[in-house]
């Protein structure tokens, strides 16, 4: 294809290939591998094992004289094949064996690799206390994705080879060890205790796993299958709260894949210190203990639950059907995260679940707009993880939906079905899927694929509505802004068949829509609709199927006639959001009526946030009366939006939030950072700071709880004090070892939100600071001292940056650290002058807005006389 087609360089979008990027392939196969049995012995005090790594191979070609195999920082010892020792050269990275006799076509080779490891710096995790935490626990767990199996064992490392498995592991008593498959035997060894677990179903090397800790066991099954949860002694309550769900879903995915689930048992362990939220190893998910829930979090938390089925759902689309190339990541990625949304439509509805959709549509449009814009399906990178970000997970999850809105319902589940039936246990590329949805409807979705899938971006449409009452036509016309109105735009158009609906509001019966569909396929086209009568409102894209930007440039009844009876919630939210750009009182009432009135939570959180758009003082009332709502989501965002809103009475709302609290931890956290935004803005008020970072002391003082969501909202409240150096200081106490994780992590990224008005003493001591916390190796730290860095605006924080992505050996804090050098260059470039110019424009705006206000009332009384 050509180039100019994925010529993603020249629209204004930073590249994803980062200087180094190559193409990656995967490697020429000696052989098919059919069996991997790892025999180790841990030594959990220093960190450290030994044992053995045989592998059952069968050749493909005769007279291969070297095997190549992929094993990172593993002592070596020895190397036998068929039980006679070799010879191999090693490196660190790679494992050459000089094979004796050549193979042989049919001949299998027993190859049987001793080796050792100290202090694994990847592949294989040791949990446990010391004098910072000494109540942690003991435990040791494993992560393979993408490429971190090589870390642990020496194996052939990439998603195209499929092969059964088994774990023989002494760990000492009390703890017990888990792995993929079923427990086949255990024996006890003096203190010490013999786990072997055996994966009779082929999956890659990066699902092999291994956890251990002295876990309590949670036993439930589904049909006949055993499902255990594996926690923490004491959290079983929290457990069966968070998990419990596991047996319905799995016989839901069972029924929508229309495939049974396909491993003998589904085993979830949840595990300290995890750097991801969840890793879906074959029949034995690994998740963060912090996805466990006590009885306040579950009242406003359903990601618990997303990622339970998210884990879930890859036990079809990624282990049974595995895919041949990470480049292909999105088809398992994007059906966990589909699988989502299908989940929160069974369990809460389908408007849920078409807001659950909005928010990846959004998610994912954000990381287009600000990070880079790539194709979905790509191979040129550095390292595969770096594939694993918001365009396979969140757009794939998108394009999911867009097929299934093409083919509708039935269609749909008959293709995908087809697409687990017939690549059941075997490796899958994006071509697969195509070809499945085509031998299984007859439908051939190629211009949906290179539209949305293999190339990057969306289309970004806007769209203005005319009536003509003389001649009784509906005038839309739609313009695609993504492509620029010159003749290179047109290879950023988008061709589909777009639903455009006209709404009437009929007394005492449902909204009535009159729907046709048209050809989108221009830069900028308009559309004639002959119609009875004048529309009450018009609905963009009926069902909102398509991933799209939208404004709709409506007159204001329409909008809000749209915003008060479009059935779809997205429609509504549409409405609000152009209603907010009229910035009138009418508006105002208008969103006011919808925070009230309507019928769905994900509305009424959308309008609370549109609202603040309005800088008119009326915005305020509307939105104080939404802190009654009886939904934890709604007062939540209530309270951010308040943050926008910095005047005495708003400050008075929110602060007894703080002080008094709220049945839902997030609402809690929300009000500590938005007190803090308020108070910090007016900067000639000293006292009311003094008390505010008082309060917010207090709240860390007296408050730890659940993942510390409510004293990390403190955290995030006293950073907004940029000037202040008695919150200055009260963070770097919490950015301390001892602190407790989450907060601790909170603490670090507040460092670069406050750095930016403290004096250079201070920002040197900040400097100094997060220069000592980057030496630390763990993950989810150096991510937050790079967020931290990266919102700094002097040069040094530069060197600490460089110095962290040259010594890491991940590709993503490598990454991070590379986008965060260059935000810091934007921060301390022409772009400060510009911000401080922001700054005052916003003051003025405020003083406008005042004056504005009383205008709108004064008009609004003239009327009404």
């Amino acid at each position: 294809m050509s180039k100019s087609y994925f010529d993603t360089e020249s629209n204004g979008h930073k590249p994803f290939e980062l200087p180094g990027a190559k193409p990656h392939y995967n490697p020429d196969r000696p052989g098919q591998v059919e069996h991997i049995f790892l025999d180790l012995c841990l030594d959990i005090p220093s960190k450290s094992y030994s044992g053995s790594c045989t592998i059952r191979l069968l050749p493909i070609r005769n007279g291969i004289k070297r095997l190549i195999l992929d094993a990172v920082n593993l002592n070596i010892q020895s190397v036998e094949v068929d039980q006679v020792p070799q010879q191999f050269e090693y490196d660190g990275e790679k494992l050459a064996i000089q094979l004796s006799q050549p193979t042989l076509i049919g001949e299998k080779l027993l190859i049987v690799i001793s080796y050792s490891v100290e202090k694994p710096q990847r592949g294989m995790y040791f949990i446990q206390p010391d004098k910072h935490y000494p109540h942690k626990p003991t435990q040791v767990w494993t992560q393979g994705e993408d490429e971190d199996s090589r870390f642990w064992f020496p194996c052939f490392d990439y998603p195209g080879q499929l092969s059964t498995s088994e774990i023989r592991v002494s760990v000492p008593k009390p703890l017990m060890a888990i792995s993929n498959g079923e427990l086949i035997n255990t024996t006890e060894k003096e203190n010490r205790k013999i786990y072997h677990w055996l994966q009779e179903q082929i999956h890659p090397t990066y699902l092999m796993t291994l956890a251990v800790g002295d876990f309590a066991e949670i036993r439930e099954e589904w049909q006949g299958k055993s499902v255990t949860y594996y926690v923490e002694k004491g959290r079983e309550a929290d457990a069966k709260r968070s998990l419990g769900k596991t047996p319905r879903m799995m016989e839901f995915l069972s029924e929508k894949y229309g495939y049974i689930y396909p491993f003998p048992k589904y085993a979830q362990v949840c595990v300290d210190d995890f750097i991801f939220g969840g890793m879906e190893n074959t029949s034995t998910t690994l998740l963060t203990d912090r996805c466990l829930l006590d009885e306040r979090a579950i009242l406003d938390n359903r990601n618990s639950e997303s990622l339970v089925v998210h884990e879930l759902a890859h036990q079809w689309f990624g282990d049974l059907l595995v895919i041949k190339h990470w480049s292909h990541a999105w088809i398992k990625e994007g059906m966990a995260s589909y699988s989502e949304v299908m989940w929160t439509e069974q369990e809460y509805g389908t408007q849920d679940a078409a807001y659950y959709r909005l928010q990846e549509g959004r998610s994912y449009v954000s990381e287009d707009s600000s990070r880079y814009r790539r194709p979905m399906v790509t191979h040129v990178y550095r390292e595969a993880i770096e594939l694993y970000d918001r365009h396979i997970y969140e757009k794939g999850s998108c394009v999911y939906h867009m097929i299934r809105a093409e083919l509708g319902d039935e269609l749909f589940w008959t293709a995908i079905q087809t697409f687990v039936q017939n690549h059941a246990h075997q490796t899958v590329e994006t071509v697969d899927l195509l070809r499945a949805i085509e031998a299984a409807t007859g439908r051939n979705l190629t211009f949906l694929f290179d539209q949305y899938v293999y190339r990057g971006g969306h289309p970004d449409f806007k769209v203005v509505y005319a009536w003509d009452g003389d001649s009784n036509l509906a005038k839309v016309t739609v313009t695609q802004t993504q492509a620029s109105d010159d003749h290179h735009g047109s290879k950023d158009l988008f061709d589909l068949k777009i639903p455009i609906g006209f709404g009437y509001k009929l007394q005492n019966s449902p909204e009535q829509l009159s729907i046709f569909t048209v050809r989108v396929n221009e830069r900028e086209q308009s559309f004639y609709f002959p119609l009875k009568e004048k529309p009450d409102f018009i609905s963009f894209d009926v069902g909102n199927n398509y991933l799209k930007t939208v404004v709709l440039e409506y007159p204001i009844p329409e909008l809000k006639a749209q915003l008060e009876f479009d059935p779809d919630p997205i429609s509504r939210i549409y409405a609000a959001e152009a209603l907010a750009k009229k910035g009138s009182l009418e508006a105002v009432q208008a969103l006011s009526a919808a925070l009230k009135n309507d019928p769905f939570w994900g509305v009424q959180v959308e309008v609370a946030k549109q609202l603040t758009e309005i800088k008119l003082d009326q915005a305020f009332d509307a939105l104080v009366s939404g802190l009654e709502d009886e939904n934890p989501y709604v007062r939540r965002s209530v309270i951010e939006s308040l943050a926008q809103i910095k005047t005495h009475p708003s400050y008075k709302a929110v602060k007894e939030f703080v002080q008094e609290g709220d049945s839902s931890y997030y609402v809690e956290a929300a009000a500590c950072r938005t007190i803090g935004a308020i108070c910090a803005a007016n900067l000639d008020d000293k006292p009311s700071e003094e008390k505010v970072i008082k309060l917010l002391k207090s709240v860390l003082e007296e408050r730890a709880g659940w993942n510390e969501v409510v004293r990390s909202g403190a955290i995030g409240g006293l950073a907004q004090f940029k000037t202040s150096e008695a919150a200055l200081n009260l963070l770097l106490e919490y950015t301390k070892l001892g602190i407790s994780q989450p907060l601790r992590l909170a603490a670090i990224r507040a460092l670069g939100k406050i750095s930016v008005g403290q004096t250079p003493a201070n920002i040197e001591r900040i400097l100094d600071n997060l220069a000592e916390i980057a030496k630390e190796t763990f993950f989810l730290t150096q991510v937050a001292v790079l967020t931290a860095l990266g919102e700094m605006e002097t040069p040094k924080a530069i060197a600490i940056l460089q110095s962290l992505a040259d010594q890491t050996a991940d590709g993503r804090v490598r990454r991070y650290a590379e986008e965060e050098i260059t935000k810091v260059q934007k921060n301390i470039g022409p772009d400060k002058t510009l911000r401080q110019l922001r700054e005052e424009l916003n003051q003025l705006k405020q003083q406008n807005q005042e004056l504005k206000s009383r205008l709108e009332n004064l008009e609004a009384k003239s009327k009404s006389k």
